[in-house]
């Protein structure tokens, strides 16, 4: 499976507005985060999780041990730009912690049990990240 060219088709459906096949567009969000290397933009299709006024993000990588390269870039530098709906604007992506990712992290797993499958595939606490508007 190639995902990088699968990655590509759904941002190009995602920018045409399109239906994207086999996803729910109105959960997923495009991420453009700065290469911590490359210093090149890197655009990601991720699922989303709206928690009130906050989008929120999960490092999960599918259970993988280490976290995304998008995650990795994030941390380097957490300016962003986000795509959602029909929206485009630049954001800060901030690591939740403490209770705050406690409480977050265990109601995602309810709303969305293969989280709690992740979990389980990995000993790396799996990133639950903020994005907010700039």
């Amino acid at each position: 499976m190639d995902i990088a060219a699968i990655n590509r088709r759904v941002i190009e459906q995602f920018r045409a507005g399109a239906e994207i096949e086999g996803m729910h567009r109105e959960a997923l969000l495009l991420l453009t985060t700065t290469g911590r290397r490359s210093g090149r933009s890197h655009t990601s299709p991720m699922m989303f999780h709206r928690d009130g006024d906050r989008l929120l993000v999960i490092a999960s990588n599918m259970g993988a041990p280490h976290d995304p390269d998008w995650y990795a870039n994030l941390v380097a530098d957490p300016d962003v730009t986000v795509e959602v709906g029909d929206e485009t604007y630049d954001a800060r992506a901030a690591t939740l912690t403490g209770e705050d990712r406690a409480r977050t992290w265990a109601a995602l797993k309810q709303t969305y049990p293969f989280f709690a499958d992740h979990e389980t595939q990995t000993t790396r606490e799996i990133p639950v990240v903020e994005l907010t508007r700039r």
